[in-house]
């Protein structure tokens, strides 16, 4: 398992997601691993039929290539430094149970996600993704701190030192 093969990181397009990834491209790199990179779009439920003034599908279609278009701008620049890198979208009402599925089904060897560094009612209100993939996932996560932001860019060294403990 160790050195990983794929490390999976999940972006939400946030400034910890990209943090996150720079610290998944340096141990991809510092190990020739393959990154893949993972957003998953909310779900949008149905309305009733006579509450159709908003097409649904349409607006989640949009989405879904917007992340994609997002998504292959970061790999591209991933692969610029000479990194192998794929990329999925996914589509689900609960965004830990996908990043957790695609790991799975694509044979990940090592999550790397951030927190967002939510504390007491909206992490009550809203859950953590992280949260839910550290408890439920059976691949290793390595998971960086909001907070810590600027040692995100720290070496892979220190990554691959932070994975192997």
């Amino acid at each position: 398992m160790l050195p990983p093969k794929l490390i999976l990181s999940p972006i939400d397009f946030s400034d910890p997601s990209h943090e996150a990834l720079d610290t998944a491209a340096n141990l991809a790199s510092s190990v020739g691993a393959e990154l893949l990179l993972v957003h998953v779009v909310p779900m949008i439920p149905r309305l009733p039929s006579p509450a159709m003034i908003f097409n649904e599908a349409e607006f989640e279609q949009e989405l879904h290539k917007d992340a994609e278009k997002r998504l292959n701008d970061l790999a591209a620049k991933s692969r610029a430094k000479g990194l192998k890198v794929r990329i999925e979208v996914g589509t689900a009402n609960d965004v830990g149970m996908e990043i957790i599925r695609t790991g799975d089904h694509n044979q990940a060897d090592l999550i790397v996600i951030a927190t967002h560094g939510m504390t007491g009612w909206h992490r009550l209100a809203f859950g953590s993704v992280t949260e839910k993939v550290v408890r439920l996932s059976t691949l290793p996560v390595l998971v960086l701190r909001a907070e810590h932001a600027d040692r995100s860019h720290s070496s892979a060294e220190e990554s691959v030192a932070k994975v192997s403990r």
